[in-house]
């Protein structure tokens, strides 16, 4: 699917998803990836879900966001509390959803001017 947006000139945005892939200002990634405004990290170090350690939260913790979108997949799944620790203490927001609506959030999100950090699982 292919997302359109306008109002967040210069930032990155999502510009599609679909199965196996997410596509950011029009370039399309087939691993995970993390997205802020103005930086994207590709890949974000794990391939499944499975894979997901309180270090890789951490991480995100760097990019000094007011709230994290984890996007997990085609299903939306939950990872462990713990794992959220860092963040919960540091009072950033997270929200937990499949990437298809993880993409869409963060692009409403971004357009509203927050600072919001995307780590989507595109497996």
């Amino acid at each position: 699917m292919k997302l359109h947006l306008a109002g967040a000139a210069g930032n990155n945005l999502f510009t599609g998803y679909g199965e196996r892939y997410v596509a950011v200002n029009n370039q399309r990634y087939e691993r995970t990836v993390v997205v802020t405004a103005d930086a994207l990290h590709q890949p974000w170090e794990i391939e499944r879900f499975e894979e997901l350690k309180a270090e890789h939260f951490k991480f995100l913790l760097t990019l000094e966001p007011e709230i994290v979108i984890l996007g997990t997949g085609t299903q939306q799944r939950f990872p462990h509390p713990e794992l959220l620790r860092d963040l919960t203490a540091a009072r950033i927001g997270v929200e937990v959803m499949d990437t298809a609506a993880a993409c869409r959030t963060y692009n409403i999100l971004m357009t509203e001017g927050r600072k919001v950090v995307a780590a989507v699982l595109v497996a």
